[in-house]
């Protein structure tokens, strides 16, 4: 099987490339930013036509979430036409496509669990473009798994976890949102669910919640990483109106995880679990 892998530099597509090295899995291809660049329609066709590949992971997203509220127009270049070249170029050589949304597709209103179905109403340029992209891929292509996703972290690129490491390190006091209840995500096991579903050869299509399991604010989220890392600081509760920020955020976000699993048989860790998984990798104890 021959898969290729688009966005392969950043955080989730290096982590693809540690989970399938681990587990063995030949047949991946991790194209540079050139040759895998969404936005080259051409480019991509070329590419598909002389890697042909059976299943396409799509990565590459823009996901500056507040940046994208005054760059509206790259924002939805990457995340909606992107995604419908991608998806196209999937279509031309019968290619699967895996492609990666986000929770922000819905407004995060109601102390319900989110499930597929439920409505998206998106509350940012952000969410609205990945929205956009999902939509996109519906409607140009019929084999395709659209995994939503949240909060993803792992060992490499930025995210929050090395985020609060850093400045944890640096300062004696910190202001954290508690207001805003979503699932921190590994990576890590993200990667392994797409490889999975990839691997199960089940041909059940169409969208899929995949975090990990649990439901904590960004403030526990931070306390947590500080404790499990003996970092020494203090952290305060705040609220959202407390950090006012360019793009509105969702107050309630955790997805439901039922159809990922019964369908696919997939396990999902627990967040705290996959946390210390992480920081043992990023700050080894002795």
């Amino acid at each position: 099987m021959n898969i290729l892998v688009l966005g392969a530099s950043g955080q989730l597509g290096q982590c693809i490339k540690k989970v399938a090295g681990e587990r063995g899995i030949a047949g991946l291809d991790f194209p540079d930013e050139g040759a895998g660049n969404i936005l080259d329609k051409d480019g991509l066709k070329v590419l598909f036509a002389a890697k042909k590949p059976d299943f396409v992971i799509n990565c590459a997203a823009y996901t500056a979430v507040d940046k994208a509220e005054d760059d509206v127009d790259l924002c939805r270049k990457i995340n909606k036409d992107g995604a419908l070249n991608v998806a196209e170029a999937c279509a031309e050589v019968n290619a699967s496509l895996v492609h990666v949304s986000t929770d922000f597709v819905f407004k995060g209103d109601k102390l319900e669990l989110l499930k597929e179905e439920d409505m998206a109403e998106p509350v940012s340029v952000y969410g609205l473009t990945k929205l956009e992209g999902e939509l996109a891929i519906a409607d140009a292509l019929d084999k395709y798994f659209i995994v939503r996703t949240s909060w993803l972290y792992s060992e490499y690129g930025n995210n929050f976890v090395k985020t609060m490491l850093k400045l944890g390190a640096d300062r004696e006091v910190l202001n954290i949102i508690a207001d805003q209840i979503g699932t921190p995500t590994y990576a890590i096991d993200l990667a392994g669910a797409i490889l999975d579903i990839i691997a199960s050869g089940n041909t059940n299509y169409g969208i899929y919640h995949y975090s990990n399991e649990g439901a904590i604010s960004w403030f526990d989220f931070a306390r947590t990483i500080f404790d499990i890392s003996n970092t020494v600081v203090k952290v305060n509760p705040i609220g959202t109106d407390q950090y006012p920020t360019r793009a509105e955020r969702p107050r309630f976000s955790v997805m439901d995880k039922s159809r990922i699993k019964q369908t696919f048989g997939i396990e999902v860790p627990y967040w705290r679990d996959s946390l210390l998984v992480c920081l043992d990798r990023l700050v080894p104890r002795v």
